[in-house]
């Protein structure tokens, strides 16, 4: 089977939606991707920090779903990464109430040595010198290295995510980051700037109006699902992240015909994640839904035209 390195933070995450709110759960960008990349045919290990109070049932969970923690730390007296936010009744708009980094704080990534020469490496939502150092660390070059961020590193470390943006292949950020990141206000002109920077392949998520992939000059577009309960979306990019490059380290296969598919596996896997609070949906979540509802993105996108 194929390999697929995730690196990204695992955290408790305490949420408020209009909907109802929970005390701390499972979080963080390496668990979605992990169980989003979980129903391909591959091998995936997590590389990330735990302090001593994450508990076994949450690793349990992971190695449950073939998922290789050899590359997870466990700091003795540390505490997890915690991040606590309050959903608008929009679900588009939320704010931050805590963040504590924690163990976080002092991440050195430790790429497990059977991962080394993983096919395919997704760099979860770090800072960006702990996504190059992962890159440093393997001992042949990825098929495709696939980057996520945020705005708070172009605010901050604007330099070092300009550094290892031209050692990826694909990027994955919303359309507002694509602006910032660009300086450009259409998306088509901030994918091109963007492509300039390095990235191969530009993915500009847009929420629940769908997904946007660019490669030089051809446009793919995805539609959202349009879903009965939207329940928290806490983590869907990172969902759509997971299925993404879950796909592409199935398939093998990284031209711009096959990330089509990609980016519909990733926009349906994230369809499910929205559906409950943290990572509670994509837990319970079996292959049989998963191909019904891509039955689902089909009918929405399918017709036919006279021309």
């Amino acid at each position: 089977m194929n390999k697929l390195l995730i690196v990204g933070s695992v955290a408790f995450d305490a949420i408020e939606t209009p909907f109802g709110k929970t005390d701390k759960i499972l979080g963080g960008a390496a668990p979605y991707i992990g169980l989003s990349a979980s129903f391909f045919n591959l091998q995936s290990a997590i590389v990330s920090v735990v302090g001593d109070d994450f508990p076994q049932e949450y690793l349990d969970l992971l190695t449950a779903r073939n998922i290789d923690i050899s590359g997870l730390e466990v700091v003795k007296g540390g505490k997890t990464f915690f991040w606590s936010g309050l959903y608008h009744n929009d679900l588009n708009s939320r704010d931050t109430l805590a963040t504590e980094l924690n163990v976080l704080g002092d991440f050195q990534p430790k790429v497990p040595q059977n991962f080394k020469n993983a096919d395919v490496v997704m760099l979860g939502n770090l800072h960006p010198l702990v996504q190059s150092s992962v890159l440093d660390q393997m001992e042949s070059k990825p098929k495709l290295v696939v980057l996520d961020t945020m705005n708070f590193w172009m605010d901050c470390a604007l330099p070092e995510l300009l550094d290892v943006m031209k050692r990826i292949d694909v990027i994955t950020i919303n359309d507002e980051e694509a602006r910032q990141l660009s300086g450009e206000y259409s998306l088509v002109k901030a994918a091109a700037k963007i492509h300039e920077m390095g990235p191969e392949y530009v993915v500009i998520k847009k929420g629940e109006h769908g997904a946007l992939l660019f490669h030089k000059k051809e446009v793919f577009f995805a539609p959202a699902l349009p879903l009965e309960e939207v329940f928290d979306p806490t983590g869907a990019g990172d969902t759509f992240a997971g299925g993404f490059a879950g796909f592409i380290t199935q398939s093998e296969n990284i031209s711009f015909e096959n990330m089509k598919n990609a980016v519909i596996y990733g926009s349906n896997l994230a369809s499910f994640s929205v559906e409950k609070f943290g990572t509670e949906r994509m837990v319970n979540l079996d292959k049989e839904e998963v191909i019904s509802r891509l039955q689902q993105f089909k009918s929405l996108t399918q017709f036919d035209i006279e021309l």
